[in-house]
């Protein structure tokens, strides 16, 4: 008889509507993830690809995928760009897959400050592998006899599929960002058996700073700077508080993050210590690559594995000189450009 670990895992389907999002500790890496408000805000073409291995000592744990492309309407001040994100769990593949198109305008305040506002519009999908779902009454037959099960909850199983909505804002200068935004704003229902299990608004601040460590009167060709920055998240009875910098000094990236709310330790539903973060990348001129390990220090423990995570971004240089030039003034602090 095959493990019987493969039980019940849709009578805990209404419990994951609660659970907070597919999340990257490397946010500022994944920046349509976090603030629709994002999109357009490289100088070149953009293309992003993320992936997330969370607990892989656990069987079968957490695995996120996304991948983005946008680009700067300079013409328009808008930017256009689209994101797939796919987030796999448990032994029998419970999978959540989003297609998501975003749309930012941008309005400069003045000549230091810009304004940009985005907005979020996904279809999702969400789908189980029922052949691996054992149920109380088939254990007393082999799992390979293919018996079907007569409880009513597995003749309701089925895949769904439902619109997003979301949006965002974002106020940056060359070294200052700050930024809000908003999801599940519909509160979409994404139920595998015909009930109400609706998706809970998540609401996002984030923001932070760029500090060059050189202010000599000589001309540097690399000048190293850190980047401290914060990402405050609500959704639904779930909190979560990142914070942090990076050092960065031409090629190399280097961070450190700390995740947890310690004010929340005897509340419920809450984290107080979750993972201390660290990461390690190089930025070439059109190629960026970092990985980043989650230590985990809540009560989980060392026994999870932590989280691995690696982000790829490509930079597509089709901008004319002169475009390029009236682009500079779109670049936020989280891509580590020089001043």
């Amino acid at each position: 008889m095959k493990s019987v670990f493969c039980f019940l895992i849709c009578l805990s389907v209404a419990q994951l509507c609660f659970g907070q999002d597919p999340e990257f500790s490397q946010y500022y890496a994944a920046p349509l993830v976090l603030n629709p408000a994002f999109t357009g805000t490289s100088s070149d073409h953009r293309i992003i690809a993320n992936h997330r291995n969370q607990w892989p000592n656990i069987t079968n744990g957490f695995v996120t995928y996304a991948l983005s492309y946008d680009y700067n309407l300079e013409h328009l001040n808008s930017g256009l760009g689209v994101m797939i994100m796919t987030d796999k769990a448990g032994t029998a593949n419970l999978k959540s897959t989003t297609l998501n198109f975003q749309y930012a305008y941008k309005v400069n305040l003045n000549d230091k400050w810009v304004l940009s506002s985005g907005l979020n519009f996904g279809l999702g999908y969400r789908n189980i592998d029922f052949s691996k779902l054992v149920f109380g009454d088939q254990l007393m037959f082999d799992a390979d006899s293919g018996v079907p099960s007569d409880d009513p909850v597995f003749s309701n199983l089925q895949s769904t599929s439902y619109f997003d909505f979301g949006g965002g804002m974002l106020a940056y200068s060359r070294k200052f960002w700050l930024g809000f935004s908003a999801w599940h704003l519909n509160n979409p229902n994404r139920s595998l058996i015909n009930e109400e299990a609706q998706i809970p608004v998540k609401t996002s601040m984030h923001g932070g700073v760029r500090i060059p460590l050189y202010h000599g009167v000589f001309k540097k060709d690399r000048v190293a700077a850190i980047m401290p920055s914060f990402v405050y998240k609500h959704q639904g009875n779930f909190d979560q508080f990142d914070l942090g910098t990076y050092f960065f000094y031409e090629p190399v990236v280097i961070g450190a993050w700390y995740r947890g709310i310690p004010i929340l330790q005897n509340k419920a539903d809450n984290v107080s210590q979750d993972a201390v973060v660290v990461i390690l990348g190089f930025q070439l001129q059109k190629f960026e690559v970092t990985y980043s390990y989650d230590v985990t220090v809540s009560e989980l423990g060392p026994i999870s594995g932590g989280s691995h995570e690696v982000a790829l971004k490509f930079k597509l240089d089709i901008a004319t000189s002169r475009a390029k030039v009236k682009r500079q003034k779109y670049i936020p602090c989280p891509t580590f450009v020089k001043d």
